[in-house]
């Protein structure tokens, strides 16, 4: 994706850490971002894979020599880790200009009443602690320069509630309503909240729902065209790459053929 000359040149040189890089979105947002500034960022990419790491990483410079990365194994739910690992960082990666809080899961379709605790505990230390930590962790950084922009990886599923995902939707409320209290909290800032909810995406998340039942993951795109991991990654380039004076602070974006949890049109 090209966003233009002005675009490219509000994003160079940033330094723009992505949780949950390995795969699906995050992954597709360092391609894009690469893209967008014809490498001319700092990515700082954290997954639990760290070979998928390794392999983006190296994609990454074949395609574009200038792009500096910086990758490390980190799973975000090790809270007391966050804080030691950006200390730790290089000096030309401290100073950290975009946020991408994208690591998040589903697990399981079971009613309540049904659902393991190990799930619901699963999902809340993901979706909602971990996003809150790295937020709390990252934001002095953005307060001692006046600016810096905090993307959040929300969901439909966090302004419509369905049977079936009570704790996922509840997770992505507590994004929602943490991402606008945070938004009103920095008012008088230069920093920038922008939360982006997708709908129906195809990647590795309803594999990970359906905890490796392929058969009832691919129900979910059957006869559909789901959006995909680069469809949202463009957005939050396009979002990054604003002037100043402008937030796109909320973007629900849906595949053509949804219009809710509800209405899935399957042709």
């Amino acid at each position: 994706m090209s966003l233009g000359p002005k675009s490219a040149e509000r994003l160079a040189n940033k330094v723009i850490l992505i949780t949950g890089a390995s795969a699906g979105i995050g992954q597709a947002t360092a391609l894009e971002y690469c893209a967008a500034s014809n490498g001319n960022v700092k990515l700082i990419l954290l997954a639990r894979r760290l070979e998928k790491l390794e392999e983006i990483a190296t994609e990454l410079k074949k395609q574009y020599p200038n792009v500096k990365v910086h990758y490390e194994k980190l799973d975000v739910c090790d809270y007391d880790k966050v804080e030691p690992f950006l200390n730790n960082l290089p000096e030309e990666f401290k100073s950290i200009d975009i946020l991408v809080n994208n690591a998040g899961k589903a697990l399981g379709v079971d009613k309540v009443g049904d659902i393991a605790q190990e799930d619901v505990e699963g999902m809340f230390a993901t979706n909602v602690l971990a996003m809150i930590n790295f937020t709390q962790k990252v934001l002095p950084i953005f307060k001692k320069k006046n600016s810096g922009d905090i993307v959040q990886l929300g969901s439909m599923a966090g302004r419509y509630s369905y049977t079936g995902g009570s704790v996922y939707c509840a997770t992505k409320h507590s994004l929602r309503a943490f991402s606008d209290s945070l938004r009103m909290e920095l008012i008088d800032t230069n920093i920038r909240v922008i939360e982006i909810a997708p709908g129906n995406v195809e990647t590795e998340f309803s594999m990970i729902r359906y905890k490796g039942n392929s058969a009832a993951a691919g129900k979910v795109y059957e006869n559909t065209t789901p959006l995909y991991a680069d469809d949202i990654a463009e957005i939050i380039v396009y979002a990054t790459s604003r002037k100043q004076n402008t937030v796109l602070a909320q973007a629900l974006v849906f595949p053509s053929c949804q219009a809710s949890p509800f209405h899935l049109h399957r042709g």
